[in-house]
């Protein structure tokens, strides 16, 4: 464990001191392992740090345990970087209210393209189909994926990717290790297989309404272009989209019709000078990728389906069934039955006809 990096938790945990002075801190001291040293006097000639912030400053060095503390995020698996590092993402050394510091476990995204896809928890199965479709076509070409595992749009983005065999990264509005949505445990898991989990929160902080918005300017700050796949006129995705159009990062948006309540966000965008999306591979040519992978299945490729997948599947007939009726017929619990209506759907044997009614293809 580097020495430095109990002095870094210290001071991204200090209640009550932010990102702005956690880093003016260091940009005066050079160091948080300088700035743990300073006096009450000394902190007080600091630009920016008060009265109330020098008291509260001193008060965290006598409760704070630097040893114990970061033996304990070692202990969950929880690894930290700074901006006083190296290997601190770049891109988020760039944006004008970047963080101090980051959580994160699994991997960090490399230094290459990468994209992210955002849009409407309450999404269409034309939204999951495109999101699904966008992140494989992505990852195929070696594109990296960032969203928010949020439900609907993101997770299906995460889902692509994996399905893509390429790398994705999610940025939570909690602690790295509050898996949230509570459901997506397996996507929680397979993202640490093929990238990482990350948040700029402290380990332990639990999911809140206004955490979110804050955390998408990452989502965005991470990436060198965002894709709105779904979104309503007010939403936690054209606030990703206005914190990327302020970092300087391309937008593009999926059109959809303009009677469709989750199509004028994205509509709107596009009236504004946003790129639109009329197909993956037009999108990947305009990107300059001037030949497009095949992601269409085999006919001779062995579908294989696990048990769970296969029970759920063994319901279907020549009719569509809700997830009430699938969760009647399998036993199984609804979340449980959610999560495996995901796989089928990923591997084209399961699309929604509408909302909450499936269908085999």
């Amino acid at each position: 464990m580097e020495e430095d990096l109990k002095y870094r938790y210290w001071l991204k945990s200090v209640p009550g001191i932010g990102n702005k002075k956690q880093k003016k801190l260091v940009e005066y001291c050079g160091s948080a392992k300088e700035a743990y040293r300073l006096t009450e006097k000394q902190l007080l000639s600091v630009f920016g740090i008060g009265k109330k912030d020098a008291a509260q400053i001193m008060e965290s060095k006598k409760t704070w345990q630097l040893d114990g503390e970061t033996e304990g995020l070692e202990q969950k698996g929880i690894c930290m970087v700074s901006i006083e590092e190296e290997r601190f993402p770049e891109k988020l050394k760039r944006i004008s209210d970047g963080p101090y510091a980051i959580f994160y476990k699994g991997k960090l995204p490399a230094a290459e393209k990468t994209a992210a896809i955002v849009g409407a928890r309450n999404c269409t199965s034309y939204g999951r189909s495109m999101a699904l479709e966008l992140g494989q076509c992505l990852a195929g070409q070696g594109i990296q994926v960032v969203s928010g595992m949020a439900a609907g749009i993101d997770s299906f983005g995460h889902w692509g990717a994996i399905k893509g065999g390429g790398r994705t990264f999610a940025v939570l509005g909690c602690g790295v290790d509050v898996c949230y949505p509570r459901g997506a445990l397996e996507l929680y898991d397979r993202i640490l297989n093929q990238g990482g989990i990350i948040s700029e929160y402290l380990p332990g902080t639990k999911p809140a309404p206004g955490l979110f918005p804050m955390r998408n300017r990452l989502i965005s700050g991470l990436s060198d272009l965002v894709i709105v796949v779904e979104a309503k006129d007010k939403s936690g995705s054209l606030i990703t989209a206005d914190f990327a159009l302020e970092q300087g990062k391309d937008i593009y948006a999926v059109p959809g019709r303009l009677d469709d309540t989750l199509s004028r966000g994205c509509n709107r965008l596009i009236s504004e000078g946003a790129g639109i999306i009329l197909s993956p591979e037009e999108f990947l040519l305009d990107l300059g990728f001037s030949r497009v992978l095949g992601k269409q299945r085999s006919k001779n490729e062995k579908m294989v389906l696990e048990k769970g997948e296969l029970l759920v599947y063994s319901c279907f007939g020549l009719h569509g069934k809700t997830l009430e009726e699938l969760v009647l017929h399998t036993g199984l619990p609804t979340g449980e039955v959610a999560d495996l209506l995901v796989k089928l759907m990923m591997k084209g044997m399961v699309e929604e006809e509408f909302k909450n009614r499936y269908r085999k293809v």
